[in-house]
């Protein structure tokens, strides 16, 4: 036994209870959720009392999905004392995980996937999951991803897509040649791009630019001023945006388009560090200007 085991132990120990104590958190959240049936507005206009258990129970990797996205449940609750209370707790269990992961992580690779491999027989849709993919495979951000909750009582709330967000990794020259050199470099138009990264100077800056899904933007307006003197907040949103509740009614909701647009909603900066055309376009690596 190497030195890490008991550790890795431990850890996978607390890993299955902080995990089942989620789930009971999404139980007892979901299940109070469907007894009071709180006003509620979705995006899809559906009305199925299933959807809140639905979207905090969907934890699973779907076929062909990327890694890096995950499926959104958008929507507005306003929450009696109760549900914020719930919602809270199912946050304060999500944050546990996400949390001993981190250290499971930081402990090796290898303990991390041990650990993603473990979780999938205690969540209670499993079946359902292995009857449709035969594979059981847990999504961790949807996972640790937290219920949106609004601070203080809102009058209402503006949506729309955000289409213009990106990362941005900037490499070498030497970075950007071995990341060729990983593709056929027998393809002319590998071959091409290596002769053009040959041109540059050794010591340019390049960039490495990975489009980012459409995000839904949530802007609130508050009832009163925060204690901060705040009036308004903005967050991104996947999941049911919780509100307090006045009056037992929803705040005014500005609905965005079903889908998002297939362009980008912002114009482009005139300060654009970047050069409109990839240089290198097999790997989204750009010049600066």
């Amino acid at each position: 036994m190497t030195r890490s085991e008991p550790t890795a132990y431990r850890l996978y120990h607390e890993l299955d209870a902080r995990f089942d104590a989620l789930l009971e958190a999404i139980d007892q959240a979901s299940t109070l959720y469907e007894a009071i049936r709180p006003p509620t507005w979705r995006l899809d206009a559906l009305d199925d009392i299933g959807w809140f258990r639905e979207a905090l129970l969907d934890m699973w990797h779907k076929e062909g999905q990327d890694g890096r996205e995950t499926r959104n449940y958008i929507g507005v609750i306003a929450a009696d004392e109760a549900l914020l209370e719930a919602v809270a707790e199912v946050n304060v269990a999500k944050s546990a995980i996400s949390e001993l992961l981190g250290h499971i992580k930081a402990l090796s690779p290898s303990a991390l996937s041990e650990a993603k491999a473990r979780l999938p027989a205690r969540h209670p849709r499993v079946g359902d999951v292995l009857r449709k993919t035969a594979m059981a495979r847990l999504h961790l951000k949807q996972c640790w991803r937290h219920l949106p909750t609004a601070p203080a009582p809102v009058a209402r709330v503006r949506l729309a897509w955000y289409t213009s967000g990106r990362s941005i990794k900037k490499l070498s020259v030497q970075q950007a040649e071995a990341k060729l050199l990983a593709l056929d470099t027998d393809a002319a138009h590998v071959r091409i791009q290596l002769k053009k990264l040959a041109g540059l100077p050794s010591d340019e800056t390049l960039a490495q630019v990975q489009a980012q899904a459409p995000l839904m933007r949530a802007n609130l307006f508050f009832v009163e001023p925060l204690l901060d003197g705040h009036t308004r907040q903005a967050m991104n949103i996947a999941m049911p945006l919780v509100v307090p509740a006045q009056e037992t009614r929803l705040p005014h909701i500005k609905a965005p388009s079903m889908q998002a647009p297939a362009t980008r909603t912002r114009a482009k900066r005139r300060d654009e560090k970047l050069e409109s055309e990839p240089f290198l376009p097999s790997l989204r690596i750009y010049r600066y200007r």
